[in-house]
């Protein structure tokens, strides 16, 4: 970090100052002193692009109110009001309105005055603390909320804590005491910032300010309220019960302190001795959160009041005398540049947020870390150094330019500062230095070869001398005894490794070996080290800003006395040992040798120097907008004075004085510079020798070529497309009417869409050309995802390959069919588009492709796979391969009913016409659902499927015998010895179940009658229902109908069964003796009907007449007979009767539910 005081405001009447308050959120400042002196200031921001000028005052307006000494003075960034106090306890809050600061409240208590005023964070309360102790806490609108008075308890400052929750009160007598938001005392804060030896009572508290984290915190649990008494010591804690807190004695005599935006540096502003002056002085000083000291500054005046941070901690004002000063901080940022790549970081919620940004494509990765040390880039990597904050180690995180970590470490040395080099990670602490070889997917190949001890970190103590022996390194006693004189710096090349200490020694050690080669001393603290491209030289700035050269390999003196003052940026460029970019305040010098060049305005971070160009990084608008990374906005490339004075000769003068001065100053970035201007003029020789110069070896090649050419034209446009101006190339070649050769330079260049274009400007282009343009446009597209105009350019390019390929994308498979029938018979394409059709399941499609391409076996198998069995065995038939199919066929089919998949069986079977196969797995199926007795519905659907499968087997036997597949399929099934009964009864089954169901529809309904009739006829189904069901259905229905003739027959059976116990016939004897002792057990006349045919008397529930022995089909409707057949109804699929008009209302048939529309 380097801080300098940049501008310099006075007040008139020389009125002094005591308070200042700089507003984050508008950047006003607020500027309170004597005899009422109340100020409002606004600075404009910094006009030029990557440059912090000194701003320039845009607003000064005094606002009249106070008579006494302002004293305190406190912004509400939420709504935008300055309250302001004086020493006569009158309270102001002002409002902007128009541009202009007004009055909108006045309080004044004339009792105390005020010590102390805040607002919490969202900026809705404010708390007013008074001298006497008496305490008011208000809202923003100006309604009093409540008060306490602390009695015998003199106050002197307050503050709330982040949430809102506490409010803290420093006592003049410097203790620190906690209140809840109503006014509550909770505890009181344990100071431990005192040695034993000193007595804190009576050390006033100057000042007391915890930070609230709205730009994040560096690591979680972080140290933040901050307590800083006149005496100078600190007590940084993380919480108010925090038994743990930072320690710090500044050693100055305090007035006053603040935190930056961040939280991350406090600044701490008083007088002191400081060690090169014999008086005391006003100073700044800057003390990390964890208490370490920063930088200190020396302030001018005879005194310093107070100090304020700019909104984005980049500039601090202090009030000195009847001045506020202005200063400038260029803070250390943990940030690298590698491969195109920033990465850098800033404070989150939960740590420290990470951001690998790629300058060239604008693509962002981010990654979060408990707590980052550091940051080091080197070529192609980068590594962080961070904190596990839940084991208490510290890690090695190398990482490439997508934030991908590709090696790490973890080790017990604090890495506080850490370098890297093409091989090794180099991380130490104030004692130590570890070097650890890393691993990268370039060098596992060769790594492994060496194992993992060349892996094994070493470290060192920072007072040891190390001779390069690993072996015996690795044996040394590591124990973490402390130094008197710490490590400060550090700095490394693929060559040596330079640590700097505290007392101004460096340490300089030779790498890969690690051996201790050099000691030599400075006279002040060195603060950063850089070590330029051949590891000759090294840079030096120290804690004062001061940047100085040494010659390592000259004894470590000092490079001819060269020294620059004010230095807190520098890089050394990677291809000349000469050269290095240092910044000075708000410029950039750029350093030959030791004579600097003219200087250059800007204020970025240097990231990269090479090929004369200084690439430079606007961290400060980076971090100000981490969101919104632009390259044209955040990223400055600046040329050195060599190159821009080259280019201004070879623009204005000429190539021969170019060639002079480049002379005198070599470099291989100017040389090419030279080079292309001179084969842009056609001086061939000197840009050849230029080429040469700079070891161009295409520049080269392309002065061979020019040298065959003798048109003038046409070297010019050579040229212009080397430089890559292929517009300009192509105009020179159609001047000249050399069409051919743009179109050639095009379709080089990949630029098909032009090709096309040239070649329809007139003749000259080959079917092959244009053939080749098509298809490349096609690819174009199709690496677009454009598989539509692809297919077009495919089309006209009669690429059947390709062309393949977009309809399957587009799903076109009528194309493809199309394109079949194109291509020849055996064409190799053939199998590809058979394939694609059996993926989408279109076997038919599929069949005919592969038929075509002469693979009948793949066209069964793709039948198989698709379960298109018919299409299998018709194929097969025709090509004499049955036997195969059929044996495939029983294969699968075992293995679907060893794993109980009837259904799929059943489905096979049907798709293969085996339907005799499939009726009887079906059957098999319903039997084994009647055996459970459950679900009769669902045993008569069984039933009924597997009659329809009979019938399906029928219709296919009746064909005519043209049909070979069928005649084929009846012989197999004949040889199979499927049983011929199930054929002949296939619905007896069906009939049981539906004559079961319509009984006991009838009997629930009423129709006892009809009951008794149809379940009669269930006596002929005693194959397929229970005996006892059936007998036990007929007797409820007959004794409900009054048929008691027919029940005392249902009895009889019932009783007579041998499958009944005695118990059982007992009870049905019993039943019925108490039925017909009753009824006499004879049958209505309702229940019998008369023959048409011969006029005898027929029982409803018989088909067949006993006079003339005509038989009756029985209604599956009612369940009676059907005496006149010319009135019935016949269903076409199971072939069963109703009458028409029962038959007239159903639409379906009762039985097998086919359509029944008459």
């Amino acid at each position: 970090m380097y801080i300098y005081l940049s501008k310099k405001i006075a007040v008139s009447n020389s009125i002094k100052i005591y308070c200042l308050a700089w507003s984050s959120a508008q950047g006003w400042i607020a500027v309170g002193g004597d005899e009422g002196l109340l100020k409002v200031l606004k600075l404009d921001a910094a006009s030029s692009k990557g440059v912090a000028n000194p701003a320039v005052l845009a607003m000064n307006q005094t606002l009249g109110g106070h008579k006494g000494r302002v004293q305190v003075i406190t912004w509400n960034e939420k709504h935008e009001k300055l309250t302001t106090s004086d020493q006569n306890g009158l309270i102001i809050v002002w409002t902007l309105y128009k541009g202009i600061w007004h009055e909108e409240m006045i309080n004044n208590r004339n009792q105390s005055v005020v010590r102390g005023m805040a607002w919490d964070s969202e900026g809705q309360k404010i708390c007013i603390v008074y001298e006497d102790g008496a305490v008011i806490v208000g809202s923003v609108d100006g309604n009093r909320i409540f008060g306490i008075e602390l009695k015998g308890v003199p106050l002197s400052g307050v503050q709330w804590s982040p949430d809102g929750k506490l409010l803290v009160f420093c006592l003049k007598s410097g203790e620190v005491h906690v209140y809840d938001n109503q006014g509550n005392f909770t505890m009181k804060v344990h100071i431990q910032c005192f040695p034993s030896t000193l007595v804190m009572n009576g050390v006033p508290i100057v000042g007391m300010t915890w930070y609230d984290g709205r730009n994040g915190f560096v690591e979680k649990d972080c140290p933040c309220f901050a307590i800083v008494y006149q005496t100078g010591h600190i007590q940084i804690m993380r919480h108010q019960n925090d038994e743990n807190p930072v320690i710090v004695d500044s050693r100055v005599n305090a007035v006053h302190c603040s935190w930056n935006h961040n939280g991350t540096l406090l600044a701490v502003v008083g007088s002191a001795i400081l060690p090169e002056d014999n008086k005391e002085s006003n100073v700044v000083q800057f003390i990390s959160l964890y208490g370490e000291h920063v930088r200190t500054m020396k302030i001018p005046g005879r005194s310093i009041t107070a100090c304020q941070w700019e909104g984005t901690s980049l500039r601090l004002a202090f009030a000195v005398d009847s001045f506020v000063y202005f200063a400038i901080l260029r803070p250390d940022y943990k940030w690298g540049y590698f491969s195109n790549t920033l990465v850098f970081s800033y404070p989150g919620q939960t740590g420290t947020n990470v951001t690998f940004w790629d300058t060239n494509s604008s693509e962002i990765h981010n990654k979060v870390v408990p707590a980052l040390y550091g940051i080091a880039a080197y070529k192609e990597y980068c590594v962080l150094a961070t904190k596990d904050t839940t084991n208490r180690q510290y890690g090695l995180l190398v990482c490439n330019a997508i934030s991908t970590p590709v090696d790490r470490k973890y080790t017990d040395v604090e890495p506080l500062f850490i370098a890297l080099n093409s091989t090794h990670v180099f991380a130490a602490s104030k004692d130590h230095f570890l070097i650890w070889h890393f691993m990268t997917p370039k060098s596992h190949s060769t790594l492994g070869i060496a194992g993992n001890k060349q892996r094994k970190e070493r470290l060192y103590h920072v007072d040891d001398t190390p001779s390069g022996v690993a072996e015996v390194i690795q044996d040394l006693d590591k124990s973490y005894q402390a130094t008197g004189d710490p490590i400060c710096c550090m700095a490394a090349s693929d060559k040596v490794l330079v640590i700097g200490r505290e007392s101004g020694a460096l340490q300089r050690y030779s790498l890969p070996q690690v051996a201790l080669v050099q000691r030599y001393g400075l006279s002040s603290k060195p603060q950063r080290l850089a070590i330029n491209s051949n590891s000759t030289r090294l840079s030096i700035i120290d804690n004062t800003g001061i940047m100085t050269l040494v010659d390592p390999e000259g004894g470590g003196g000092d490079t001819g006395r060269f020294e620059r003052r004010d230095v807190w940026d520098m890089l050394w460029a990677s291809d000349n040992p000469d050269l290095i970019a240092i910044m000075e305040k708000t410029r950039m010098y750029v350093i030959r040798g030791n004579e600097p060049e003219e200087p250059i305005n800007c204020s970025g971070y240097v990231c990269t120097f090479q090929d004369l160009v200084i690439r430079t990084i606007l961290l400060d608008d980076i971090m100000a907008h981490q969101d919104a990374l632009n390259p044209e906005e955040h990223i400055i490339d600046l040329e050195v004075k060599s190159l821009r004075d080259t280019r201004q000769l070879l623009e204005k003068v000429g190539i021969a004085e170019a060639t002079s001065f480049i002379e005198e100053n070599p470099h291989p970035r100017l040389w090419r510079l030279l080079a292309e201007a001179a084969v842009k003029k056609l001086d061939l020789k000197t840009a050849e020798a230029a080429f040469v110069r700079c070891s161009d070896y295409p520049g080269i090649q392309l002065i061979k070529r020019l040298s065959n050419v003798t048109n003038d034209q046409i070297k010019r446009a050579q040229v212009a497309a080397y430089f890559g101006d292929f517009n300009e190339a192509e105009k020179l070649y159609l001047d000249i009417d050399r069409r051919d050769l743009a179109i050639a330079l095009r379709e080089r260049l990949g630029d098909w869409f032009r090709v096309i274009q040239l070649m329809k400007l007139g003749t000259g282009g080959t079917d092959s050309q244009l053939q080749t343009a098509w298809n490349s446009i096609g690819d174009y597209f199709a690496d677009r995802g454009n598989w539509e105009n692809a297919k077009e350019y495919y089309e006209k390019a009669r690429n059947t390959e390709r062309l393949m390929m977009c309809c399957q994308h587009l799903e076109d498979y009528e194309s493809l069919e199309k394109i079949v029938s194109t291509l020849p018979d055996k064409h190799s394409l053939l199998k590809e588009i058979g394939e694609i059709f059996v993926s989408v399941g279109m076997c038919s499609q599929a069949v005919a492709t592969f038929v075509k391409a002469g693979m009948i076996q793949t066209a069964v198998q793709s039948c198989v796979s698709l379960n298109q069995w018919d299409q299998a065995v018709a194929l097969a038939e025709t090509y004499n391969m049955l036997p195969q199919i059929a044996s495939l066929l029983d294969k699968y089919a075992r293995s679907l009913t060893e794993n109980n998949r009837h259904l799929e069986v059943i489905q096979l079977y049907r798709k293969a016409n085996r339907y005799l196969d499939a009726a009887k797995i079906m059957f098999q199926l319903a039997e084994k659902e009647s055996v459970k007795c459950f679900k009769p519905v669902r045993i008569k659907r069984l039933y009924v499927l597997a009659a329809l499968l009979v019938e399906e087997y029928t219709a296919l036997k009746n064909k005519d015998s043209e049909d070979k597949s069928g005649l084929l399929l009846e012989n197999y099934d004949e040889l199979s010895g499927i049983d011929l009964k199930m054929i002949d009864d296939a619905w007896k089954g069906a009939e049981a179940y539906h004559y079961l169901m319509l009984a006991q529809k009838q009997l629930y309904e009423g129709h006892h009658i009809d009951a008794t009739i149809t379940s009669i006829h269930l006596k002929s189904y005693e194959a397929f229902i229970p005996s006892e069901e059936i007998y036990c259905l007929i007797a409820l229905a007959s004794c409900n109908s009054k048929a008691f003739g027919t029940a005392s027959k249902a009895f009889m059976k019932l009783e007579s069964m041998e499958s009944f116990n005695e118990v059982k016939r007992e009870q049905y004897a019993n039943l019925a003796m108490d039925i017909f002792t009753k009824h006499s057990p004879k049958d209505p006349k309702s229940i019998f009907m008369q023959c048409p045919s011969c006029s005898s008397p027929l029982p409803s529930w018989s088909g067949v007449c006993q006079g003339c022995e005509t038989r009756y089909p029985v209604c599956i409707v009612t369940g009676r007979p059907l005496l006149n057949l010319t009135s019935a109804w016949t269903c076409k699929s199971c072939k069963h009767s109703a009458g028409y008009s029962d038959i007239g209302v159903r639409q379906f048939c009762p039985l097998c539910h086919a359509s029944a529309r008459i």
